[in-house]
Order: C-alpha cells, then structure tokens, then sequence
C-alpha cells in the first residue's frame, strides 16, 4: 500500500561523511556510531546495515530496546554500547550477548555483578564519571568506593570504558565549563588507576567535542549528528570550516531526504482564506496544492505560514495551518503542477535544496528535535 511520503538515505553521502569523520579523528581512535532516536530519524532498521555495509564496527544506542534492534540487523556483528537505560531484568541478555552498557550508579552496578555470576560470564560495563553536567555519573565522593567495589568484583566485571558526557561542547559560552569537565575527567581517570583500576578505553567525546576539543578524543569518540551530514550548531560549523576553507564549502554530506506527492491542486479566488481559520488569507488569486503530509507524520504545526517545500525544482511556500494529515503549499509561481508531481520536504530538487537546518530557521527547532520526530512507519530507501 501506498505511503504518504517516503525517506531516502544516500549511501554515497554516508560514505562521505565516515570519510571526513575518519580523517579528523584519526585511525587510532574508534569511532561509536550513536543511532539513538531511531538513528535521529534516519531508521535503525535502514541505516545501520548501511553503515555497516560502509565500515561501521561500533554503535551506541539510548537504551535496551534499541540494541536488541541494532543487534537485529547486524546479526549481532557488531560491538554494541547502551549510553542510557536498561531495566536490571534486562542485564542477563546484554551479558549473555555480550552487550556493552553504562553504568551511572551503585544499584545497576551490583545487578550487573549478580546477573554475570549467574551467568559465569563478565559484563561489559563502562563507568561514567560524572564531572559537571549533574545529570548522570558517579559524583566524585563516591570514587574511593566505586573504585574498591570494582576491584573486589573484577572476575564479574570488564571494565571496558570510563567515560562522562559534556555540558554543551556545541556553544563558546560552555568552553570553560567544558574544559573544567575534561579537566574533571582526568582526575577521575588518575583516581582510578592508582588503585590499579584500568579501563579498555577512554570516551568523553560527542560530535561537538569531537570536533571542537580535539583533546578530548581519547580512544573513541560518540558521533551522531555529524555522520548524518548535519553539524551540532551552526557554530560548530564556522569555526570548523572557516579557518580551513574560505569558501565555506560544507564536507558534510546529507544523508537523508523525505518527499512525498502532490494529492490535489485549486485555485483559490483573491480574498479566500485557506484551511482551518482566518490565519491565511490570498491578497491574490492563488493555485494552491495539497500535500498529504501534516504534523502527524513529523512536520511541525509551528511551520505553518512558514514552512517551505521544493515542487518542479521551485522553492514554495507553506499556506495556511498545517493540519494532522495535510498541509498547503502556494505553487501560483509554477507554470505547470499537477497532482503526483513530487515534493520535497527535506533534500535536493535540481539546483535546490531544503535541509532540516532551513526547517530550525522557521520553527525554532533543533536538527535533533526535527529528525527524531520522523515517524518509524514512513519508508526508508537507499538511494546511491
């Protein structure tokens, strides 16, 4: 059965983009694919054998159920790391499967032990330190404990990362709190191994951190967003790009593209409203199109009156609220539209382009917030 709209994912636009991730990070640092929020919208199901395909050998996920997925279609091939939640119910088959998680507190530390007792088989665990984001980790005064309890439990437990998280790498204003962290980081990491307790690795670094604080690299980095050709902020962008290309050419590459078809087209007479409301209003005679594609299936109700789309290799405009199901676009500019003449929501038409970050300018949304509110039921395809 037909779908209202559709995703396309471009394998050479991935392939581009670890490309670029590799140069930077260099060879001896590891590369995390993080494909949390449904791989930011792009499909765990669709853009992990990809990547795969492509190279990639390590991915991390939010929680539990999004492993078993990635664990799913990579046959269980890959290395595996759980950054956020897993039930301690859940902790026997991330042992049994050799899955890697975090732990940020005592209780998933000693259910961790106990379940890879049961099983006679050491859990894969990484300590996350907590140094100044307050959000998860182990606080500082409790290093001399966690630091004994590990030693005394190492025939159940790998240590197989430390690792914390950055407050805002992406922005100037959070540069000293960032250096602090690693700062932090650091003595957490010496703390650890005066008492002879050693990690497989060192993690600190999301896409921002990566780019931004080389230092903070280590042995592996987290990358998300920028392996999907989209970077964390726009400063992010500048000050990376600047300083190495005065063209500003972007060597990232967008992976993703979602369009869908035009379900019908009228004219509406000068002085008319369109759709629910008195929000629009045609100072004109207007040739309006309908797109079955409406906040339900992830394009935000605050682009209405704002939002824009590419018909006939044309920018238009969206008019009017966008409904659940339906949004309006003015296509009066274009000599020829009929219905089923393709749309572009995100993604390239001819010699234009619509890309998420043009949505954020409208709707005050992040990269992130856009992506991951892409339905899982819309299809994926690969495109080259």
């Amino acid at each position: 059965m037909e779908h209202t709209s559709y995703i396309e994912l471009s394998r050479k636009a991935l392939q581009n983009n670890l490309d670029y991730l590799r140069e930077t990070v260099g060879d001896s640092c590891t590369i995390s694919h993080v494909v949390k929020g449904n791989a930011y919208g792009h499909g765990i199901d669709t853009f992990v054998p990809l990547a795969h395909e492509l190279g990639a050998r390590h991915f991390s996920t939010f929680d539990a159920r999004e492993a078993l997925e990635v664990h799913r279609v990579t046959n269980g091939e890959t290395t595996i790391l759980i950054m956020g939640m897993i039930q301690n119910e859940q902790l026997e088959w991330a042992i049994e499967n050799e899955i890697h998680f975090f732990v940020f507190e005592m209780d998933r530390l000693k259910a961790a032990v106990k379940a890879a007792r049961k099983l006679k088989k050491k859990a894969h665990i990484h300590i996350e330190l907590e140094t100044g984001m307050n959000r998860t980790g182990f606080s500082k005064k409790s290093w001399e404990g966690l630091r004994s309890f590990l030693r005394d439990h190492n025939e159940h437990l790998n240590l197989s990362g430390l690792c914390t998280h950055y407050a805002g790498a992406e922005s100037i204003s959070n540069f000293i709190r960032v250096k602090n962290q690693i700062k932090r980081f650091r003595e957490g990491v010496k703390f650890m191994g005066n008492g002879n307790v050693q990690a497989d690795r060192l993690h600190t670094a999301c896409s921002a951190a990566s780019i931004r604080f080389p230092k903070s690299r280590m042995d592996m980095v987290r990358i998300g967003i920028l392996q999907y050709g989209f970077w964390p902020s726009m400063e992010t962008f500048i000050t990376t790009v600047q300083p190495q290309d005065v063209e500003h050419e972007d060597p990232l590459k967008r992976v993703i593209s979602w369009k869908s078809r035009i379900m019908s087209v009228k004219n509406v007479k000068q002085g008319e409203y369109v759709g629910y409301g008195t929000s629009f209003l045609a100072t004109s005679d207007l040739k309006v199109a309908s797109v079955p594609v409406g906040y339900s299936h992830g394009f935000s109700r605050s682009l209405s009156n704002q939002g824009r789309a590419l018909v006939r290799g044309q920018r238009v405009s969206v008019i009017g609220i966008v409904n659940m199901n339906v949004m309006m676009l003015d296509v009066s500019q274009l000599d020829h539209v009929e219905k089923g003449d393709e749309v572009v929501l995100i993604g390239k038409q001819g010699d234009m382009s619509i890309s998420v970050s043009s949505f954020s300018d409208y709707s005050d949304q992040l990269n992130y917030e856009l992506l991951t509110r892409l339905p899982h039921d819309i299809p994926r395809f690969i495109v080259h």
